[in-house]
């Protein structure tokens, strides 16, 4: 028979009470989770700071009172600002690489109950990720009169497949955010029906750019605004769906049409033009047959989806507009693959999806 390790946060408040026999009167759930019967905590793990090294004291000393045959580690880390996600993600992620733990010989719960708000949800992450090999614990005060009661806890295991109401509610979700790319009309063909699949995996969980490739009237357009339409539904979008044709742009209208550009900027410049990257800023732009611009509109658009960022013509600051992409292209020119390649190996871009409509159809 596996041991079992709780890992979990000192509770601060929770946790604190007055040294005194008048703690017992008072529900305390690190204390309380070695007190149940049907719950046998062979280790604890437990993590605070050290303005509460005290505390922790006073907690490992009532679970050797309660339950002698749990041992407890406590671990201190320290957090300049316990609400900031990055730092507390970072630290939590460091200890957890050096905590020794053997899945193979003991099962591992995650309690969760106590810690910031930011804590628990790092912990959870943690778990999701694996990182944590074990499945989180909850626990909560007894609905009785008695405080003295150790109260209840419950188990709640990450794999979700297990769940069939909520297993049966994502596949309606993905069932009609595919039926939606498709318009409402079922279809037959296995390829392009994976492909749709595919499209919906993307469209709704990331951010990732869009290839559409596939001959003039597949349908790309369509598709695209589709992915827009459907992006918007999921609320992952706000903003407008921008259509440029960059068959259409050369030179100085390339960049003016693109990145905008001040009063004066070049002959004929009359008045400040924002630009179709600005006013994508929230929601889609998609770029249509983008291997036809110059190779120095190429470059600019590159550096705009990376930072979000660009530089209108005759501007002295940058502006920002925050888009998702979608592109198209009917054939493969000269150094558009190398573009493309770019593209992907950008750390705010990864994960292009490469989708050819034409084939998928047949």
């Amino acid at each position: 028979m596996k041991s079992l390790t709780v890992i979990g946060f000192l509770g601060s408040t929770l946790d604190a009470a007055k040294f005194g026999p008048s703690r017992w009167m008072k529900w305390r759930p690190t204390v309380s989770l070695t007190m149940h019967e049907d719950l046998r905590v062979d280790r604890l793990v437990l993590i605070h700071g050290s303005a509460h090294r005290r505390l922790a004291e006073y907690v490992s000393q009532d679970i050797a009172d309660v339950s002698p045959e749990t041992t407890v580690e406590r671990h201190v880390i320290d957090f300049a600002d316990a609400w900031d996600f990055e730092e507390v993600y970072g630290k939590l992620l460091d200890f957890t690489r050096t905590l020794r733990l053997d899945p193979e010989a003991e099962d591992v719960l995650v309690h969760i109950t106590t810690g910031t708000h930011v804590a628990q949800i790092c912990l959870f992450l943690l778990t999701e990720a694996h990182y944590l090999p074990g499945r989180l614990l909850q626990t909560q005060p007894s609905r009785r009169a008695d405080a003295t009661a150790p109260g209840s806890w419950s188990v709640i295991d990450l794999d979700l497949s297990r769940y069939d109401s909520i297993a049966t509610r994502f596949a309606a979700d993905r069932r009609e955010g595919t039926s939606f790319l498709k318009s409402g009309i079922e279809t037959r063909n296995p390829a392009f029906n994976a492909m749709i699949d595919e499209i919906e995996q993307v469209a709704s969980r990331t951010r990732a750019p869009i290839l559409l490739m596939g001959p003039t009237g597949a349908g790309k357009s369509q598709l695209a605004r589709r992915i827009h339409d459907l992006k918007k539904v999921k609320r992952q979008v706000a903003g407008p769906f921008v259509e440029v044709n960059c068959a259409t742009l050369r030179g100085d209208g390339a960049m003016s049409a693109l990145f905008g550009h001040r009063k004066g900027a070049f002959t004929g410049a009359a008045a400040d033009r924002p630009g179709l990257l600005r006013s994508a800023d929230g929601g889609m732009l998609f770029l249509d047959e983008i291997g036809e611009l110059g190779l120095d509109e190429q470059a600019m658009i590159l550096r705009a989806i990376e930072d979000r960022r660009f530089l209108p013509m005759g501007a002295d600051a940058e502006v920002k507009s925050d888009f998702q992409l979608e592109t198209r292209k009917n054939r493969v020119i000269s150094g558009e693959a190398g573009w493309f390649d770019d593209v992907e190996a950008s750390g705010r871009t990864k994960g292009i999806v490469r989708t050819n409509f034409h084939h998928a159809r047949r």
